[in-house]
């Protein structure tokens, strides 16, 4: 059996463990993270529209209203400094017939929060986009996308260049108190290892409550699946939202990529089990049937199934950022937790010593 002594063990590799990984590095700490997977950030943070988001739904006050307007900033910054693709594009939100009382809600919303954007009418929005069809629009320079792999890439190498370590194939199965932190039982591609660590962060994504329970916390997250499907044929050159739905998703909009591709998605269905990946054709209608409210032109049969990812929710709809006995748990971190894991991080490591 192996043994590492650290000064803080992270549970989980996607993007916002490894940002407070490599959070902990910057300031001297020693580091390890732990991911069950032999990649990593292949769960939530790669399955999911690389939005850049700039802030404008969330109820201001809130962890994701504060985490996401900080975070976007520290993530257009780091990529830019580190080389990682990424594209400062902007997105326009619509309105149809009814809606521009919303549109304008909305609009208030996002100013509380810090993030600007521009009231559009209907004839600018088809000078940018000439397939969509809307009363009034939101314009939000500061939305982006980002390559989520390339991300995870970097921030990883950040953690290994100071010093940290990244060690995948490692899933923790028990954890018993100590009295300077906690051992943390791991199984790995070696066996059994053991880590020692004054603190832990549970950065667990879909699995952040299997790993609470391990350190007697109670979490309750339920579990929502996103599906996309890809359009055959570009028929926007930027991303385009509806108004958000009132089931607490951003609706079906279009996404774009960095080679130019166009995606429709995220729906939102209760998933089956945590890793329930498949795309279901027969939702293709649906899809067709809402973009078709704002984009003309569009067939059924210029979408074609792409991926599908889960989204892990939790009571009150916020963030989760709970500190007990010198563990950190993370918690329905859903979107915008991909642009607000560098300002999680930067909360993260002044919780704990």
């Amino acid at each position: 059996m192996s043994w590492m002594e650290v000064d803080a063990a992270v549970v989980g590799g996607g993007i916002v463990g490894l940002a407070c990984a490599a959070a902990f590095a910057h300031d001297g700490k020693t580091v390890v993270v732990l991911e069950r997977h032999r990649g990593l950030g292949t769960e939530t943070t790669s399955r999911n529209s690389e939005v850049i988001h700039a802030g404008l739904y969330y109820p201001p006050g809130s962890l994701k209203a504060t985490t996401c307007v900080r975070g976007a900033e520290l993530l257009y910054a780091w990529c830019a400094a580190r080389g990682v693709p990424h594209a400062r594009c902007g997105k326009m939100i619509v309105a149809a017939d009814g809606e521009t009382e919303a549109l304008a809600k909305l609009a208030r919303n996002a100013a509380e929060n810090g993030a600007h954007v521009e009231p559009i009418g209907a004839d600018r929005a088809r000078e940018r986009e000439p397939r969509v069809r809307c009363v009034a629009a939101l314009w939000s320079p500061n939305t982006g996308i980002v390559d989520s792999h390339a991300l995870v890439a970097s921030v990883a190498s950040e953690i290994e260049r100071r010093g940290g370590v990244v060690a995948r194939g490692r899933r923790v199965v028990a954890a018993e108190p100590r009295a300077d932190g906690w051992t943390l039982a791991v199984d790995g591609v070696a066996g059994r290892e053991e880590i020692a660590a004054a603190c832990v962060v549970n950065a667990a994504g879909l699995f952040a409550d299997e790993v609470a329970a391990m350190f007697g916390v109670q979490l309750q997250q339920r579990f929502v699946k996103g599906s996309y499907f890809r359009l055959k044929r570009p028929l926007v050159r930027s991303l385009v939202y509806p108004l958000p739905p009132a089931n607490g998703s951003l609706g079906i909009h279009t996404t774009i990529d960095l080679a130019g591709g166009v995606r429709l998605g995220p729906d939102a269905e209760p998933a089956r089990s945590r890793e329930d990946w498949s795309v279901d054709e027969s939702r293709r209608g649906a899809f067709h049937a809402a973009a078709s409210r704002y984009l003309e032109g569009l067939r059924e049969d210029d979408l074609a199934p792409d991926m599908a990812g889960i989204r892990p929710k939790i009571a009150g709809g916020d963030f989760v950022m709970r500190l007990e006995r010198g563990v950190v748990h993370l918690a329905g971190i859903e979107s915008p937790g991909l642009t607000a894991s560098l300002a999680i991080a930067e909360r993260v490591v002044k919780l704990l010593p």
